[in-house]
């Protein structure tokens, strides 16, 4: 029997709101020479339902019912059934471009030497409304220099030569909120990279994709991911092979202060709160933000604190509520008074109360 080029690999837990979309949009593709292996690992909602009426009328999907578990051992598990000598990541909440898996198989098929390919994405909001396209690096050198503090690739954009995912052990339990990040980082210490200028994927953003709880361990993992490198380079044993679990004091461990940790933590809060804004997600947004000022603040940079509060002022003031957006914006200007030297328009731009 032939085997499939690619295994296009989904992993799926209670995502029946946008399941059917993210299916339909790999069946589509113009490529059709793959396998789509569609692991579910604990719904209880209409998930195992709508996957199983997909898999009657299409041979080329295998519906996978796989033990209730955590999303890196349940990637793991719908990776380790590939038959393709390629694994194409994809999310059930995204929507694959038709000719996403033709590009990156073609790029891939004429670069041997490259282990692993992404592409650029238009991120949309939970409507499908677009919110601009986001682009990557796009060569070798570029992307692991980028990798030194962030990931460079879009994660449901990936294909992996199946070989190399193989070679590097596939995704790490201990990295369950960058388990991709990690991946990538291993990935480019043996083999090269890169990234389609094309839009391959619409990306979206909504506030069940990822909490601000879960924000924050993704932040740990990520920062754990990168204090296990120069391990690795020294040929030393990687400290973080079948660890279980990372926490603050893993890093500390590891040469991470925690003064360090908390300022990168609210950084990365910060951006999680901006992609909610640009989403529309304004109450996940103002949640965050208050969930943020609340933790302790004491190694956190003013700028950080006062920028967060001035974030504040502007969702409460597009909810109209405008003595609060007054009382945000007093506190910004109280914690760094150079705020003041933005413009007015910063703070209420062409917004309106109520809009």
């Amino acid at each position: 029997m032939r085997m499939p080029q690619v295994s296009v690999a989904m992993v799926v837990c209670n995502a029946q709101q946008f399941l059917a979309e993210a299916i339909e949009s790999v069946l589509a593709q113009t490529f059709i020479d793959f396998e789509f292996l569609i692991g579910d690992f604990g719904s209880t909602d209409d998930s195992k339902a709508i996957i199983a009426a997909y898999t009657a009328n299409d041979n080329r999907i295998k519906f996978l019912e796989l033990p209730k578990s955590g999303l890196v051992e349940a990637r793991n598990a719908a990776c380790c059934h590939a038959q393709g000598n390629y694994v194409a990541v994809m999310d059930a909440d995204d929507v694959c471009l038709p000719n996403r898996l033709r590009w990156e198989v073609e790029f891939m098929e004429r670069h041997p030497d490259v282990g692993v390919v992404g592409g650029a994405t238009d991120w949309i909001d939970a409507g499908g409304r677009s919110l601009g396209v986001h682009d990557f690096p796009t060569e070798d050198r570029e992307i692991k220099s980028a990798l030194e503090t962030r990931f460079p690739f879009c994660h449901p954009t990936l294909l992996i030569r199946n070989a190399a995912f193989k070679t590097v052990g596939g995704y790490r339990k201990a990295f369950a909120f960058a388990h991709d990040y990690d991946l990538g980082v291993r990935l480019a210490e043996r083999f090269e990279c890169a990234n389609l200028e094309q839009v391959v994927l619409k990306y979206r953003i909504h506030p069940g994709q990822v909490s601000l709880r879960k924000q924050k361990q993704q932040t740990l993992c990520r920062l754990a991911a990168q204090a296990s490198v120069p391990f690795r380079r020294s040929g030393k044993p990687d400290p973080l092979d079948g660890a279980g679990e990372i926490t603050p004091a893993t890093l500390v461990a590891l040469g991470v202060p925690e003064a360090r940790q908390r300022n990168i933590l609210a950084a990365d809060g910060r951006n999680w709160i901006r992609s909610m804004v640009a989403a529309g997600e304004h109450s996940a947004a103002l949640a965050a933000a208050a969930d943020l000022l609340n933790t302790d603040c004491k190694d956190i940079e003013a700028w950080q604190i006062a920028d967060l509060h001035l974030t504040m002022a502007r969702l409460y003031w597009k909810q109209g509520h405008i003595l609060q957006a007054a009382g945000a914006a007093t506190r910004a200007v109280a914690k760094r008074p150079l705020i003041l030297g933005r413009p007015l328009k910063a703070l209420i731009r062409r917004d309106q109360p109520g809009e």
